[in-house]
């Protein structure tokens, strides 16, 4: 297909995305929860550190999503970028004590379809943040390819904070 996307480009990041996303899944399910949950500085509790720090990564993504949508649209002064790969960036760092406090503490867990939802979701986030980070900077990968690996690295990351922090801050949580 002339002027198509090349899909060996992109065939390449989704299969090494897919293989984090299935590698923390296994590792997960094979790790025996401490059930200790490591309280971080400045929170009352860990399950507060980790609704707090979620969420501040939602706030992120969706400044990524926002600035993303800029730049594709060439509307987006020199600045927008910045904050784009920021937003980004920072976004990532604060889900790191997050994914390894849930990793650590409660390995993978399927007691509700909400909590296996919250697990999936999880592994899935950062084998979409490898696949997104792969599809950057290679050659033959056309823009849209990366606003929909943007778009489903936001919509990941919503999904994994409506199966925790929502519950965190709400006491409800979503009900499957």
């Amino acid at each position: 297909m002339r002027g198509g996307p090349s899909l060996r480009a992109v065939i390449l990041p989704v299969a090494l995305g897919s293989l984090v996303a299935v590698a923390l899944g296994v590792w997960a399910r094979q790790h025996e929860g401490t059930g200790i949950a490591v309280s971080l500085a400045g929170f009352s509790s860990g399950a507060a550190a980790k609704a707090w720090l979620g969420s501040a990564a939602l706030v992120l993504a969706i400044v990524q999503g926002v600035t993303g949508r800029m730049m594709r649209r060439g509307y987006a002064d020199p600045s927008v970028g910045t904050v784009h790969r920021w937003s980004g960036r920072v976004a990532v760092l604060v889900t790191v004590p997050v994914a390894a406090q849930c990793l650590y503490a409660f390995g993978w867990s399927g007691a509700t379809p909400s909590v296996l939802a919250h697990s999936v979701l999880g592994c899935v986030f950062y084998g979409a943040f490898v696949t997104k980070m792969l599809l950057l900077h290679r050659r033959g990968v056309p823009g849209w390819v990366l606003s929909v690996a943007g778009g489903v690295l936001l919509a990941v990351l919503a999904g994994v904070w409506l199966t925790s922090a929502l519950w965190f801050f709400t006491g409800q949580g979503l009900v499957f």
